[in-house]
């Protein structure tokens, strides 16, 4: 009975390894091992770039970096050969400013000296875009992501500019009349230094300076006296026009009381010339009723009359 039992075991031992029903499991487990694998490596076989981004395509049997980059979508790819790097393209902006905390790690204002050697800490930003086609060759100078290359090469390069710019101006005109220029001047060169690498610097502004205080208190000390020096210089205008005014008023009172003496004087030279003896008793005889005077004395007076 168990030799029975042992050759029948025997027989289905050998038919699943050779016969029609052990071909058929063999390639059952093919085909789930194929499609396990291929459920693992579909995914990955297959890339989806973002919107706003591009996909940087990386060799990973040669190591070098394709020049083109993807567009946003969908794409497919060997998972086994290559790889991609997703790099934003919209417009960002680097803000680099002190921490609220003193002495925090995270601390990323901008130290840089006057011309006259004197400390300014300033918080700043820059609005920037990559251009898409360099996206591929700023992967391959910096092999980091983009927000390392920002709080790195970028900050360095905006430290630099600013160094350059504030290194040439006194402390007074940065934190007055030229703190526009020194914002245009640090913008030029920051476009200039960062377009070779993909950077489209959009705009660059300083957020707040902060210089020590004993220059604050001696550049408002001199506003005050400038000030102070500017009221009286209008003042000391105002009492000369008023001074030029009362003049130029007092030589038309002058002026005019002798055009009136001239006139008069001329219409008494006129009036003298004009009254003639016979005019005088003309117009006595005028205004004579025909009585003869009352008078007292042995005069007589007598009115003489013109002859014919």
């Amino acid at each position: 009975m168990v030799s029975v039992v042992s050759d029948r075991f025997a027989q289905m031992r050998g038919g699943a390894s050779g016969g029609p029903l052990g071909h058929a499991a063999i390639r059952l487990a093919a085909v789930v091992v194929g499609v396990i694998v291929l459920l693992v490596l579909l995914p990955t076989t297959v890339t989806y770039i973002h919107p706003g981004h591009v996909g940087i395509v990386i060799s990973r049997t040669g190591g070098g970096v394709e020049r083109i980059p993807l567009d946003a979508g969908l794409h497919t790819r060997n998972p086994l050969t290559t790889g991609i790097e997703e790099y934003p393209i919209y417009m960002q902006t680097l803000v680099l400013a002190k921490a609220p905390n003193e002495g925090s790690p995270d601390n990323e204002e901008i130290n840089v000296n006057s011309v006259e050697g004197q400390p300014i800490s300033l918080d700043v930003a820059m609005s920037f875009e990559l251009d898409a086609m360099k996206v591929p060759e700023l992967y391959s100078t910096f092999r980091n992501n983009i927000d390392f290359i920002q709080h790195n090469y970028v900050k360095q390069t905006i430290r630099q500019a600013l160094q350059e710019v504030i290194g040439g101006e006194a402390i007074a005109d940065i934190l007055g009349p030229k703190k526009a220029e020194v914002v245009n001047r640090t913008q030029s060169l920051l476009d200039k230094r960062l377009s070779p690498y993909g950077f489209l610097v959009k705009q660059f502004t300083i957020n707040e300076i902060r210089a020590p205080q004993t220059v604050i208190d001696a550049i408002n000390a001199k506003n005050v006296m400038q000030q102070a020096a500017l009221t009286s210089q209008n003042e000391l205008q105002k009492n000369e026009f008023q001074s030029q005014g009362d003049s130029i008023k007092a030589a038309g009172h002058a002026k005019a009381i002798l055009a009136e003496a001239e006139a008069q004087a001329k219409a008494n030279h006129l009036l003298s010339e004009s009254i003639t003896p016979t005019l005088v008793t003309y117009e006595m005889a005028k205004k004579w009723n025909g009585q003869m005077p009352q008078v007292s004395g042995s005069a007589i007076p007598m009115i003489q009359m013109p002859k014919p």
